[in-house]
């Protein structure tokens, strides 16, 4: 069985909710994410995305100068690096998110993948097509 450790990107970083939105999009850009976690007192608290920042920012007239924690999605969903390809997929269909942070079996954030992830790594492309159908279902 592949698990999410075999596919996840590592390599994730965690932004301070008072962090404001042009140091989150420059973080974004320079690294190449299109989310970010994000984290107050060793927890993840909630993610902002390259989406929030358009939507919930910039098209409400918000400043790059605006905090992180005014615009960013509470609440975050995960799953444990041992979990399923499978059973990420059925999260992010269930949640409709296209980034799943990962997290150890001490819940400490190890890696995040994206749909494109499980395209390149699953050979299961059927499931990666049904999980992107799903997630692009409107709420």
């Amino acid at each position: 069985m592949q698990t999410l450790k075999n596919v996840m990107s590592p390599h994730v970083k965690v932004i301070s909710p008072d962090a404001n939105l042009t140091e989150a999009a420059r973080w974004m850009r320079d690294g190449g994410f299109g989310m970010l976690p994000v984290g107050e007192n060793d927890r993840m608290i909630g993610a902002i995305s390259d989406r929030d920042i358009a939507i919930r920012a910039l098209a409400q007239g918000k400043s790059g100068n605006t905090k992180i924690r005014e615009i960013m999605s509470e609440g975050i969903v995960w799953a444990y690096e041992s979990d399923s390809i499978e059973e990420g997929a059925r999260i992010m269909s269930e949640h409709q998110v296209r980034r799943l942070p990962i997290v150890n079996s001490a819940k400490r954030l190890v890696g995040i993948v994206s749909l494109g992830d499980f395209a390149v790594e699953s050979t299961d492309l059927q499931a990666v097509g049904e999980t992107l159908s799903e997630i692009s279902v409107p709420a």
